[in-house]
């Protein structure tokens, strides 16, 4: 019998690594072409122009005004999509039967409506961990209970 193909998504806003597991024994092996990487940047260095002034309606007051959204956060929940349609397009070459996703709570968040119906019923376990900076080699230790030994 065939083991099943298990992913593991290591992901954050900026960062998304996977990694599989093909049988007991065989330990974690990173995924080539399926390592993501974007510079973090702060709203600043993404926005041309900082935010305008607006004079108030009583007075001769003026207060600075805040960008309509998030410049990191859309940048952010990009990556993820990104990363989200990469999954579904190997999803459908059936490169994997079970995916296991840990990530940053909100590149989790920004993650569960960008994944196809496909590829969410997939998924075994969600951990609300950022595991970007752990070393492979201490990576399955986090999943033993999820992988077969």
């Amino acid at each position: 019998m065939k083991a099943k193909v298990t992913w593991i998504l290591i992901a954050d806003g900026a960062t998304a690594k996977v990694f599989e597991h093909s049988g007991p024994g065989r330990g974690l092996k990173a995924v080539d072409g399926l390592m993501f990487e974007q510079e973090s940047l702060k709203a600043g260095e993404i926005m041309a122009d900082r935010p305008g002034r607006s004079y108030s309606s009583v007075g001769h007051g003026r207060s600075a005004m805040e960008y309509s959204s998030d410049p990191v956060a859309v940048r952010e929940r990009r990556f993820v999509e990104h990363v989200a349609g990469e999954l579904e397009r190997r999803h459908q070459q059936n490169a994997f039967d079970r995916l296991i996703v840990a990530a940053a709570p909100t590149a989790l968040g920004d993650l569960r409506p960008a994944l196809s119906k496909g590829v969410r019923d997939t998924i075994i376990a969600e951990l609300p961990k950022d595991l970007t900076n752990t070393p492979t080699a201490q990576l399955e230790s986090h999943f033993a209970d999820l992988l077969p030994v």
